[in-house]
C-alpha cells in the first residue's frame, strides 16, 4: 500500500507541475525523451484503455519520474543548460525499440516535427540494437552509429540541443561484489559518436554501475529491479524476475543520475 501511495503522491505532483508549465509555452523548454523501455513512461496511457495500476504496476521508466526534477529550485543548477525558467518533459520512449525501429515507426518524425529552437533531445538506445537474436529490432554498429548521427542532426537543424546517453545497466554480471557491463560496443559507439560530433554525453552506464555497486547485488535486485514476490503486486500474480526493467525506486534512481549529468554538463557550459 506504501508503495502504490507513493506513486500516487509522485504522479499526482508531476501533473501539477505538467498543467503549470503548459499555461506559459512561450516560456518552457521540452526536453524529449527518446529511447526504449527503461527510459518510457508506463503511467500516462501507454497502452490506451488499461490501468497501469493493474496490468503495469510497479514498472517504470526513469523518464516517468524525471518531470519532478525540474521544479524551480533544481533548474537553478542547470541554469546554463536550461535559460527558460520552466520544463516540460514529453517522454517519446517505447520498450522493445531500437534507433533503427524508432525511426522506421515514424517515433522520431513526431518529435523532429515538434521541435522548436532551445529545446533538447535526450536520447538512450543500445538495449534493443545489440539484441541479434531478435532480427525485427537489432541493429549493428555501424547502423546504430549512423541513425544516432541523423538524429543529433536533425536536433541541430531544428536549433534543438541533443544530448546522448550511453545505454543504462542491466543488473548483470556481477563479479566480485562490483556490477560490471554488459554493453560492451553498444556502450562505446554513443561516445565514440558525441565525441566525433561534439555532442554532450551523460555516460548512464558507467554512473549507474557504480551507483548499483554502491548499494550492493541483493539490496539492487529487490528494490530496484523488476525481481517480485509472488502475491505482492497484482500485475504480476505469480511474481517476476527481470534485472533490466526497474521498480519505482529503482526508476526514480536513474532519473536522479541524469539529472546529477545534466548538472556536470552545465558546469562545462561557459557563461
Amino acid at each position: 500500500m506504501k508503495s502504490k501511495f507513493a506513486i500516487s503522491i509522485f504522479c499526482v505532483a508531476a501533473s501539477f507541475m505538467i498543467m503549470a508549465f503548459t499555461t506559459k509555452k512561450s516560456n518552457v523548454t521540452t526536453i524529449y525523451l527518446i529511447g526504449d523501455s527503461t527510459m518510457a513512461d508506463y503511467a500516462n496511457n501507454y497502452e490506451p484503455g488499461k490501468d497501469y495500476m493493474k496490468t503495469r504496476y510497479p514498472v517504470t521508466g526513469w523518464g516517468q519520474v524525471f518531470q519532478p526534477f525540474f521544479a524551480k529550485d533544481s533548474l537553478k543548477q542547470i541554469k546554463n543548460l536550461i535559460k527558460k525558467d520552466s520544463v516540460f518533459v514529453d517522454d517519446r520512449a517505447r520498450g522493445g525499440r531500437s534507433t533503427r525501429t524508432f525511426f522506421q515507426e515514424g517515433r522520431w518524425r513526431s518529435v523532429y516535427e515538434n521541435l522548436k529552437k532551445g529545446d533538447i533531445v535526450m536520447m538512450q538506445f543500445g538495449h534493443n540494437d545489440g539484441a541479434k537474436d531478435k532480427t525485427e529490432r537489432y541493429v549493428d554498429i555501424e547502423g546504430y552509429k549512423e541513425f544516432l548521427r541523423l538524429f543529433v542532426s536533425q536536433a541541430r537543424e531544428k536549433g534543438a540541443t541533443p544530448i546522448i546517453l550511453t545505454p543504462v545497466a542491466r543488473n548483470f554480471p556481477w563479479k566480485e561484489n562490483v556490477l560490471n557491463d554488459v554493453h560492451g560496443e553498444y556502450d562505446k559507439a554513443p561516445k565514440d559518436v558525441a565525441a566525433e560530433m561534439k555532442v554532450p554525453l551523460i555516460d548512464l552506464n558507467k554512473a549507474s554501475r557504480e551507483f548499483f555497486t554502491k548499494k550492493g547485488k541483493d539490496f539492487v535486485s529487490e528494490n530496484y529491479f523488476m525481481n517480485l514476490p509472488a502475491g505482492k503486486y497484482e500485475a504480476y500474480p505469480e511474481g517476476q524476475k527481470d534485472n533490466t526493467h526497474f521498480q519505482t525506486k529503482g526508476g526514480i534512481e536513474v532519473a536522479r543520475l541524469v539529472f546529477e549529468g545534466m548538472k556536470q554538463l552545465n558546469s562545462n557550459i561557459k557563461k
